[in-house]
């Protein structure tokens, strides 16, 4: 018989709606019952893509024997962190707190007060290399709650006590107290340390032989690769230390691009690697890293004029438009790792790994050719110290072992030849693995996710030109606004499955969706985009702020159930809402003239001075922000109609390489430049010159003259060949 799970949405809880275990969703029913019953709380967390909850699942939640256990002596609560992050977070920062690190599924057992006093990530389901096994463990804190309640509650209010202590005490303050003058001079200084730690981080930790930084397990953290090129653009693409930070990013994406990591068939990123070289993934997908791996491969192809990283664009964008775009437009959340196998049962990448004989039947005559490429052996070509559980015995995971040009030569081709021949194979293979059983979709659609991706879209727009790309950004805000946005309230909602669901955005909802919103802007240029993004950073504020200290909260005040509110200072696979709030604030100001909010914009970078002062590689994300908040307001002004084709070869240029930050906008001579001159008068006048497109470029509000063509635009933009060189 079903559980209590079987009502909701998610397909991560409805994975265990058929369990033995009597679960419960996060809620305030689960919570009465635990107080009612005075037994303690097994939380479980996880999402409906991660292996290892999979494992834990099959081991522990679907056996009668271990769910005896939970069931008679616990209140077993399920939750989804990607429905509820602010839960997720709290309870991960007690996990890493108590035990060095953390991941998924994430266990903790809580005090009907939910405050935590036991936790850990996986527990197998017996005793394994003098590791207590679940049951056991159950046992045993069972015991500790009938015989030692008095000592595990006081245990969970000290640990709450004790994490909201530490993260009061990563803030600064200090600032507050400065004069302007003095304030700005004191952040110049830090950051300039904190940039020249940072990338001494990132070049000393820099893998050589594999590309990425320091060693197995290996994930595309997009962040490091955003502040390399930061670092690039501040520096110079032609200056040492410029050329170097492309070298590693470009380096980093290339070896992904080569590696098991990225599905050479069905195009995307999976999301990491279990060994250094990028060959051996975890292989679920996910909608977060495709977003983020695509903007660093447009900027990469910004910063070095290589075609091969916009190909690698446009193949996360050819993935997701097949395989994670909803009808109605807006973007599904992941792909699961494990999928069905033909003889019966589930294993970790199934779907994606072949045998040599599948090989030869799919291909024919082009095997051989493939096989050498892709680093195909007869008996599998997984090593058994990457494969513990056997799963790949006899398999082959595609990763390129040779350069085109390499397998050209030793075919007897020319490049182009065999890139085709290549491009046939692929072709074929997709439609043969298509017939196999799919991984599970998880087709949520999360506010937050759908942010990134629009920024991804938009920005594919600017590099690569493709209206198709800045129609697809637009259909995902058009679906936000119809079905996660509350008008009369303003307010956002977390996400979408079969309706609304019931929670509310979250703050990294709100920075990403706005981040979206705004590169939407400078796309496609219709204001509307534009004075969304205003109106929710005013509903940020008022919900998320942290008035005493600066920052934003992840969660917004008021709700019983989050014991302890959290700002994140960590950008990890996901950039922390503050990393992003703080560049969105700064944009905003820029486009707006908004004094008020470029003070707020480095408020926010003050809250966390303390955490990226001290180890900038923790927030490579902020560091972008800094850079932003360091420098004058610049802005190129386009007048014309956004839609002509002379306005978008001057925005065109715009984009052609990577350099400093430039608020582009739009005197369109209609609603967007009455809605703009009204906050930012000096825009009024800009008119295009003897009907021709005209840009205007500024810095600090000074403009020079105006020009119409590309090529005036160009000398304006790039005076210099803005390429790196040997990237």
């Amino acid at each position: 018989m079903p559980n209590a799970l079987a009502r909701e949405k998610s397909p991560y809880l409805l994975q265990h709606a058929d369990n033995p275990v009597h679960w419960l969703p996060w809620g305030e029913a689960a919570f009465a019952r635990a107080r009612a019953e005075q037994k303690p709380i097994f939380l479980s967390i996880g999402y409906s893509t991660c292996h290892w909850c999979h494992v834990m699942a099959h081991e522990s939640f679907e056996s009668a024997a271990i769910a005896d256990i939970l069931n008679a002596h616990f209140i077993a609560i399920k939750v989804d962190r990607e429905e509820r992050p602010d839960v997720d977070k709290v309870y991960m920062a007690y996990v890493q707190a108590m035990t060095g690190h953390g991941g998924w599924p994430l266990s903790a057992w809580l005090t009907p007060e939910l405050k935590p006093f036991y936790g850990g990530t996986y527990f197998p389901p017996e005793d394994r290399h003098g590791r207590a096994g679940f049951p056991k463990i159950l046992h045993a804190i069972a015991q500790g709650w009938r015989d030692e309640r008095e000592k595990l509650v006081a245990e969970g209010e000290r640990v709450i006590a004790t994490l909201r202590e530490h993260y009061e005490g990563k803030a600064t303050g200090d600032g507050e107290t400065e004069r302007q003058g003095e304030r700005e001079s004191a952040l110049a200084e830090a950051a300039g340390v904190a940039f020249e730690k940072g990338f001494e981080h990132f070049y000393e930790s820099f893998d050589a032989a594999n590309g990425g930084f320091g060693g197995a397990p290996k994930f595309p953290r997009a962040s490091n690769l955003n502040f390399l090129f930061r670092i690039a653009a501040l520096q110079g693409l032609g200056s040492e230390m410029g050329a170097e930070a492309v070298r590693l990013a470009a380096a980093t994406l290339r070896a992904m691009a080569r590696g098991g990591l990225h599905d050479a068939i069905g195009g995307g990123y999976h999301r990491y690697s279990v060994d250094e070289a990028w060959f051996v993934p975890h292989f679920e997908k996910m909608l977060y890293d495709q977003a983020q791996i695509a903007i660093n491969c447009l900027e990469a192809r910004q910063a070095t004029g290589d075609e091969r990283f916009a190909w690698m664009a446009r193949d996360i964008f050819d993935y997701v438009a097949r395989d994670l775009t909803a009808p109605a437009g807006g973007f599904y959340t992941a792909e699961d790792a494990d999928s069905a196998l033909a003889e019966g049962g589930h294993a970790e990448g199934a779907f994606y790994v072949w045998t040599a004989a599948e090989l030869r039947a799919a291909l024919g005559g082009d095997a051989e050719f493939f096989s050498a490429h892709f680093g195909v052996q007869e008996n599998g070509n997984v090593a058994a110290g990457l494969d513990p559980h056997g799963e790949f015995r006899g398999k082959n995971i595609l990763a390129q072992r040779r350069t085109l040009a390499e397998t050209a030569r030793q075919f007897s081709l020319s490049p182009e030849q065999a890139n085709d021949r290549l491009l046939v194979a692929l072709t074929r293979l997709r439609a043969v693995r298509s017939a196999r059983p799919r991984p599970l979709l998880d087709d949520k659609i999360l506010t937050a996710n759908n942010g990134l991706m629009i920024s991804a879209y938009a920005r594919a727009r600017q590099v690569l030109g493709d209206a198709d790309y800045l129609a697809a950004a637009v259909r995902a805000a058009e679906f936000i606004e119809r079905e996660l946005h509350d008008a009369e309230r303003g307010v956002l909602f977390r996400g979408w499955r079969e309706g609304r669901g019931a929670a509310e955005g979250f703050a990294e909802d709100y920075a990403y969706f706005i981040q979206g919103l705004l590169d939407l802007y400078e796309a496609g240029f219709d204001v509307r985009w534009l004075r969304w993004a205003e109106r929710l950073q005013t509903t940020m504020d008022e919900l998320f702020w942290d008035e005493a200290r600066g920052g934003y909260f992840n969660s917004a005040a008021g709700d019983a159930s989050i014991v302890l509110r959290l700002k994140e200072d960590y950008d990890g696979a996901e950039p922390a809402p503050s990393s992003v709030a703080a560049m969105n604030l700064l944009r905003l100001a820029t486009l707006l003239h908004d004094d008020a909010r470029r003070a707020r914009g480095r408020q926010t970078i003050e809250a966390f001075r303390a955490q990226w002062s001290r180890a900038p590689h923790a927030m490579p994300q902020m560091l972008c922000a800094v850079e932003l908040a360091l420098e004058s307001p610049r802005h190129v002004v386009i007048a014309g109609d956004p839609t002509g084709e002379d306005f978008h070869a001057l925005a065109a240029v715009v984009h052609e390489s990577l350099g400093a930050r430039r608020a582009v906008l739009a005197a369109d001579g209609d609603e967007g430049q009455s809605w703009l001159a009204a906050r930012s008068t000096w825009i009024a006048d800009m008119k295009p010159i003897n009907g021709r497109a005209t840009a205007y470029v500024c810095e600090d509000f000074a403009c020079q003259a105006p020009v119409t063509s590309p090529v005036e635009l160009r000398r304006l933009l790039w005076p210099t060949p803005p390429r790196a060189e040997g990237a």
